[in-house]
């Protein structure tokens, strides 16, 4: 069992103070079945009050921090090299519309230029995800692994389907390609829509890798060092450390993120053959 430090009880207090209104308010989901806009607003304010919620946490233990927050944007600290939050209240509001008990809350600190700490929240399944850099992985105070599976036919994926039809058609058809070379060659790929329990699950085991396009920062911060501390591996679709930067993400356990990207380089370069 892990003694958890102070940074991730700061980050454990926040998430809990924020997750209590959350829940009380998916409670009330399945009466906002009235119009789209409504039940939009209303998650939106779910959103908002959850996020506010979390600073206001992290204020009283860290004053002098910036932040970068999908609701407020972005908050400067006190000093320009001061150490900065990443929050996304909600991840997964989709899902939170509908009733469907998969989204969480995900908190990552960015200090020169690097994630050193990170959590991920589930409400619904009362699961807390850590990890500082250099000190491994947990899932409630217990130390938790990538998959040690070595064959793609073995393994589970997961994806972020794209809005098909709001971007180009070649994006949309370039994922599909994706996909079906993914479907063949493995055990099945599943799409639970939120992206940090998917990097969160990557950590855990349960899924062996996890790819996405156009992410934003606070989409997978803490994910990304999730999975490295649990002893993945993170990159863009060309093999650089740029996921962070780009939002494009292909994280796996160690044996199988080569054969992962191998795979969906495939799918594509069949067509420009």
């Amino acid at each position: 069992m892990a003694g958890r430090s102070a940074l991730i009880n700061v980050m454990y207090k926040a998430s809990a103070a924020a997750s209590r209104r959350m829940m009380r308010d998916f409670g009330e989901v399945e009466n906002l079945q009235v119009t789209r806009k409504g039940a939009a607003d209303f998650v939106s304010q779910a959103d908002i009050a959850a996020e506010r919620t979390i600073q206001e946490e992290l204020e009283k233990a860290r004053p002098d921090w910036g932040f970068i927050m999908e609701e407020a944007g972005e908050v400067k600290g006190s000093e320009s090299d001061a150490p900065c939050w990443i929050i996304d209240p909600i991840d997964g509001t989709t899902n939170f519309l509908h009733g469907i008990p998969h989204f969480a809350i995900s908190i990552a600190v960015r200090d020169k230029g690097k994630i050193i700490a990170g959590s991920i929240y589930d409400p619904c399944r009362h699961e807390f995800y850590f990890a500082e850099a250099g000190k491994g992985a947990y899932l409630n105070d217990r130390r938790i692994r990538v998959s040690g599976r070595r064959s793609m036919a073995d393994c589970l994926f997961a994806t972020g389907i794209p809005f098909l039809g709001r971007g180009s058609a070649e994006t949309d058809a370039k994922f599909l390609r994706e996909l079906n070379a993914v479907m063949q060659a493995s055990s099945g790929v599943r799409r639970f829509g939120a992206a940090a329990l998917d990097l969160a699950f990557v950590a855990a085991g349960r899924y062996d890798g996890f790819w996405e396009r156009g992410l934003s920062v606070w989409d997978i911060a803490a994910g990304i060092l999730l999975v490295r501390e649990a002893g993945g591996l993170v990159s863009d679709f060309s093999s650089r450390d740029k996921a962070l930067e780009s939002g494009d993400i292909v994280a796996c356990n160690g044996s199988m993120h080569a054969s992962l990207l191998k795979t969906l380089r495939g799918a594509n370069n069949s067509v420009k053959a």
